[in-house]
């Protein structure tokens, strides 16, 4: 009977997770004693680890009281009496291990806490961590704060002795409070991965070191080290995801997980990373021109590339090949149409994916990963995510902190090399020259007085020179992401030479052509500058550089872009059926859209907002949103364009400029003191709810008394009187839901706030334009606040136990206080602005 059971015994163990590693230091730094964690590990004690350092002293510090403070997500909990000891170095100080098999990878755990010691002071130490090779830490300190700090590396080893040093800075000394250096296995890092800017396959995983930044369990609780066969902590990703309440939490029992094959496959992530996922929330009452995005955003430096793993595992699904969907990293397509199905063959499989972002796509600190649900007309509008863990990629430097090398040289891309320097002066001298050149061309142009010296045109030409040249010094920034280059002779031949038959818009940039691109047989929009045109340059630089950052389906793509000969030129997709504007007031004898035609293309502007607000690394504030910035392709699917005014919004509730956009849609609050938020862009999408629904200009003139009038003023003053129906356009009035147009109009009321604060965001707003969408297709019920449209209360506030005909248009809102009055005054100041 033994033998049966010693074979079933080595075959459940054969097909486990475990594993065991060959090189196992665990350093409790500053113990008397050994500690044993409750997730099963002992830590050695200074005693037993006196052979392992090298100094000249150390001292021992503890501390008698538990430690009380609240411990980071990213930070073991189990590993918190680790914390209450450290040892101070006073010199250089070196830990030696013995590596008994070279060539492979180890994990370096370090963990550190200012704990308090009389007379050291740990929040002023200041010191450096290297190994043989790398650097980990760079003048390190806790600056002058108590939080715990843990630090995560996966490194390769090339020794049998891997030393592990820690030297002070000059006048001060080093601490560490426990060490792990522990082996990893070789399958962890395979070689390739797909490179997300340009979009491509990428070698040479194996060759780099990575320091792991986030380790995210989406969907999930926190998962710890006893629970991961390499003794790994994933944190909840409730600190990271952008917005919650468009996801729900799915959960499977995790021996239901499969992986694609019984070994290492396993230890990539333990199966509780693939039990849990995050879903989109109602996916199955979604339209496919509904869907929304999923986003988590997380903070890493912006000076390194790095490896940023997703792991998926289909949970939600019954059949295969039912959910499809695209991944997004900082805003470019990581993954499109990914079909788990097919990858995995089977549901409840764990999957990942590896991908590169380099550092040149690492804006603003921040990296952004999105799922969107894909257009396929047989899946379901849905998406999911179980998990993700972004890893620095070592620099040039070998460094994981700055461009110091472990010897101390400067190892930086940009050394200050003498042939370097040289190069610089050279530059500088010849644009010196050039700028005085060209500085005494527009002199003599200016006394010469005749028509082909404009002295308006030759200092704006003059600027635009000198901004290709100074971007031909510096490498051409400007050319960005996967945008294509185009050559001026492509355009022509795409536009016949710029025919003035071709022009589909203009605007202050310049004119919108009609082109059809000859080597791929498609029509684009091809935006030229105008060469007199003051603000073209500043535009054309923002237009660039804002739609070289974003991508989503309800903004307008950007294509490519020709800076060749001193032309500005954009070029986007082409959008078939023109602005919203035309359409609302039926230029070009085109028949009014339908209420509902109105109320998706609104939802779908509100979402293009949303995601300028949210969902990009950094938020966009658009500042000119207007119906004619609203354009509409082939399906009358709504995207947003022109952003040459737009404005990312720094660590703060505003940014201080001067006042730019189109008059009737400029916030009152902005213009009053010069402070831009995202809630202006709230504020004019308002009056663009009032356009679309009125089906009227936002400034028309009286033929009365010949004054200009605001439409805001107009639809205010008619609801205020009870005229409700006499706002609405003619057109639609008689197929409009009453609760539809009450849950719009009360959104449009709360976007036209006076004050900032008292504006919802454009989640909220776009919530409730869904919601009336809703109503008007005949929902028997939609769970979901309303909007007050009493004139007279001004907060927001649900309505309760509605019930019956509750008809909009014949409210008795008589009795409404009087509401302040700013936008006469608005358009009375408005005259000095330029509008667009």
């Amino acid at each position: 009977m033994s033998s049966p059971i010693l074979l079933l015994f080595l075959f459940l163990l054969s097909h486990t997770n475990c594993y065991s590693p060959h090189v196992n230091y665990l350093i409790d730094c500053g113990a008397s004693n050994q500690t044993h964690l409750n997730d099963g590990r002992t830590f050695k004690s200074d005693r037993q680890t006196t052979s392992l350092l090298s100094t000249s002293e150390y001292i021992q510090a503890s501390t008698d009281s538990p430690i009380t403070i609240t411990i980071p997500p990213s930070v073991p909990p189990s590993s918190l009496p680790l914390f209450q000891t450290a040892r101070i170095f006073k010199d250089e100080s070196t830990y030696t291990f013995y590596i008994s098999r070279t060539g492979g990878r180890i994990w370096i755990r370090l963990y550190f806490y200012a704990l308090p010691h009389p007379p050291y002071d740990l929040t002023t130490a200041s010191f450096s961590v290297h190994t043989n090779h790398f650097v980990l830490l760079s003048e390190f300190s806790l600056k002058n704060n108590h939080h715990l700090v843990f630090k995560e590396y996966l490194v390769s080893v090339f020794d049998n002795r891997f030393s592990l040093k820690f030297k002070p800075k000059k006048n001060s000394f080093a601490f560490i409070n426990a060490i792990e250096v522990v082996s990893a296995p070789d399958t962890l890092i395979s070689d390739s991965a797909t490179a997300v800017s340009p979009l491509g396959e990428f070698k040479g995983l194996v060759q780099s070191e990575y320091q792991v930044m986030h380790r995210v369990n989406v969907g999930g609780a926190i998962i710890a080290p006893n629970n991961d066969s390499l003794s790994r902590t994933w944190e909840p990703d409730d600190a990271y995801n952008v917005n919650p309440n468009r996801s729900v939490n799915v959960a499977v029992p995790y021996k239901a997980i499969k992986y694609p094959q019984f070994g290492d496959a396993s230890l990539i992530a333990p199966s509780f990373v693939y039990a849990t996922a995050a879903q989109i929330k109602d996916h199955k009452d979604m339209q496919f021109q509904s869907k929304f995005n999923l986003s988590w955003m997380m903070n890493v430096d912006s000076s390194y590339s790095y490896l940023i793993r997703l792991h998926f595992c289909d949970i939600v699904s019954k059949t295969l090949n039912q959910l499809v969907f695209n991944v997004y990293i900082n805003g470019r397509v990581g993954v499109p149409d990914l079909n788990l199905s097919s990858q995995t063959k089977d549901l409840a499989t764990a999957f990942y994916q590896d991908l590169v972002l380099n550092a040149s796509a690492v804006e603003n600190g921040y990296i952004l990963v999105q799922v969107e649900p894909g257009d396929l007309q047989h899946g379901t509008s849905n998406a999911i995510l179980n998990g993700i863990e972004v890893m620095k990629m070592i620099n040039s430097a070998k460094s994981f902190d700055g461009s110091f090398s472990v010897d101390g040289h400067y190892r930086g891309e940009h050394s200050p090399h003498k042939g370097a320097m040289r190069k610089v002066a050279f530059v500088g001298l010849g644009l010196a020259f050039i700028n005085l050149l060209l500085l005494l061309i527009t002199c003599v142009g200016m006394r010469k007085g005749t028509k082909t010296w404009q002295v308006s045109s030759s200092l704006t030409w003059w600027m635009i020179f000198l901004f290709h040249l100074r971007s031909y010094s510096r490498g051409n920034p400007q050319r960005r992401g996967s945008k294509r280059f185009f050559h001026f002779k492509e355009l022509q031949l795409a536009t016949n030479n710029f025919d003035e038959r071709r022009v589909i818009g203009v605007g202050g940039f310049g004119k919108v052509y009609l082109g059809r691109l000859r080597e791929d047989n498609m029509n684009v929009a091809i935006k030229r500058a105008n060469g007199g045109s003051g603000q073209g340059l500043n535009e054309f630089r923002t237009e660039l550089d804002m739609l070289s950052k974003l991508r989503h389906r309800h903004l307008v793509s950007l294509i490519g872009y020709c800076d060749e000969d001193s032309e500005m030129i954009l070029v986007y997709e082409y959008m078939a059926n023109g602005s919203f504007r035309s359409h609302l007031y039926g230029a070009n004898h085109l028949r009014p859209l339908s209420w509902q035609q109105r109320l998706e293309i609104c939802i779908g502007a509100a979402r293009g907002l949303y995601y300028l607000h949210t969902g990009a690394a950094q938020s966009v504030i658009h500042r000119d949103v207007k119906t004619t910035n609203i354009l509409l392709d082939e399906n009358y699917v709504a995207k947003v364009s022109d952003f040459g005014l737009s404005k990312t919004l720094p660590n703060k509730a505003y940014v201080s400029t001067a006042v730019k956009g189109s008059f009737g849609y400029l916030d009152p609050e902005y213009f009053r003191r010069l402070q831009l938020t995202q809630k202006s862009d709230v504020y004019s999408f308002g009056v663009v709810l009032l356009e679309a629904v009125c089906g009227k200009s936002v400034i028309w003139t009286c033929p009365i008394s010949m004054e200009q009038v605001s439409l805001v003023d107009w639809a205010i003053e008619q609801c205020k009187r009870g005229r409700v129906h006499e706002v609405v356009d003619p057109f639609i009035v008689e197929s409009i839901n009453p609760e539809s147009l009450k849950m719009y109009l009360g959104a449009a009321k709360k976007c036209l706030e006076d004050h900032g604060v008292d504006r919802p965001n454009m989640g909220d707003v776009l919530w409730h334009l869904e919601c009336a969408l809703q109503l008007q297709e005949g929902a028997s019920h939609v769970d979901a606040p309303e909007y007050d449209m009493s004139w007279k209360n001004l907060v927001w506030s649900p309505q309760e136990g509605q019930t019956g005909n509750s008809n909009v248009m014949d409210n008795d809102i008589d009795n409404a206080a009087d509401i302040t009055d700013v936008n006469a005054a608005l358009f009375s100041q408005i005259a000095n602005l330029q509008g667009r």
